[in-house]
């Protein structure tokens, strides 16, 4: 629940931002960059952008904790980057 409230907070500081720099025109600039970091950094942990062979070698050398905490990482960060995304799309879409 921390994360995604630390997610909420990014998202309302950078639509903050976005209205003091660009306007209501582009108020989801920030917020969905924010969110696509985020979303961005949470594949990369996870290892979904890797071939099969590569995610082989990887489930096999790694440990149970290890990947315990891949997988938090990846549950953080995309916890931080979904409300970003959310609220950027909801901008975009009510006042464009």
């Amino acid at each position: 629940m921390r994360y995604f409230l630390i997610g909420v907070l990014l998202s309302v500081i950078g639509v903050l931002v976005s209205l003091a720099v660009w306007g209501i025109d582009k108020a989801y600039f920030i917020s969905g960059g924010i969110g696509l970091f985020f979303i961005g950094i949470s594949m990369v942990v996870s290892g979904s952008m890797v071939s099969g062979d590569q995610m082989r070698a990887n489930f096999a050398t790694e440990s149970a904790e290890d990947r315990r905490n891949r997988n938090s990482v990846t549950f953080r960060t995309a916890l931080i980057g979904i409300p970003n995304l959310v609220i950027a799309f909801l901008i975009y879409f009510f006042f464009k």
